[in-house]
């Protein structure tokens, strides 16, 4: 059978590893053509060259309107179009209010807010053209909020908040938005999350990243008669 996703094109940002290299791997394999965007060229281009399938390796740093551009006007370039966006890229620092600086806020909010948000702006036009979908990669942080977690929760609510907006303003447009809420995922930075908690990490007890590309790939292959609006994800066994 012919899989949906064949003569599409996706754009998956924070795609070097963890989740992201989980979310194009999957859809590259299932036909997509997909742009793999993260910051650091030769991770971007060793995770491309383990994917089965047609993937665009460009470095970018999307937190400026210098990388968002970049990126645009190389979709635009190659005239195939847009049909899925995914906002995975993001940074997190943790440590109770007393203790977090401004400035930690300040990075946070420009790389899991502003960004995703330009980013979707900069291609909708493109998305409701191809009556496309935008996937949201939030975090269990987006619904609730935990000791030293409170300004990257912020950006988290923060994101769920302009994702249910704007779906409802384009879901006439024919554009489907998904926020996906994963907890304790299997990836470097929970390793480095764990290590700073003084933790032993195990990632056989967490979620695995093919876990949530899975879920993205099956919300995608929805006939257009559905939309998925919000999927909150956590591991079996407890970490």
């Amino acid at each position: 059978m012919t899989s949906p996703f064949e003569g599409t094109v996706g754009v998956v940002t924070g795609a070097s590893q963890g989740i992201g290299l989980a979310i194009a791997a999957s859809l590259a394999t299932e036909g997509m053509k997909v742009w793999m965007v993260a910051r650091r060229d030769g991770p971007l281009r060793e995770a491309a060259a383990t994917i089965a399938g047609e993937v665009i390796p460009l470095q970018a740093d999307l937190s400026g309107p210098e990388g968002r551009e970049r990126l645009k006007s190389s979709v635009e370039a190659d005239g195939q179009g847009l049909h899925v966006l995914v906002n995975n890229a993001g940074t997190i620092h943790l440590g109770r209010m007393e203790d977090a600086s401004e400035d930690e806020l300040v990075d946070q909010l420009t790389a899991n807010v502003v960004a995703p948000y330009a980013l979707t702006r900069q291609f909708l036009p493109m998305l409701k053209s191809s009556h496309g979908d935008i996937v949201f990669v939030n975090s269990s942080a987006g619904r609730t909020a935990s000791p030293g977690s409170g300004q990257f929760s912020a950006t988290q609510h923060a994101v769920r908040a302009f994702a249910e907006s704007l779906r409802a303003e384009i879901n006439p447009d024919g554009v489907r938005v998904t926020v996906l809420h994963p907890g304790r995922t299997a990836t470097p930075r929970q390793e480095a999350i764990y290590a700073g908690e003084g933790r032993a990490y195990e990632p056989g007890r967490l979620m695995q990243p093919e876990d949530v590309a899975q879920i993205v790939t099956a919300v995608l292959r929805l006939p257009r008669t559905a939309e998925v609006t919000e999927v909150s994800l956590r591991s079996m066994l407890k970490p």
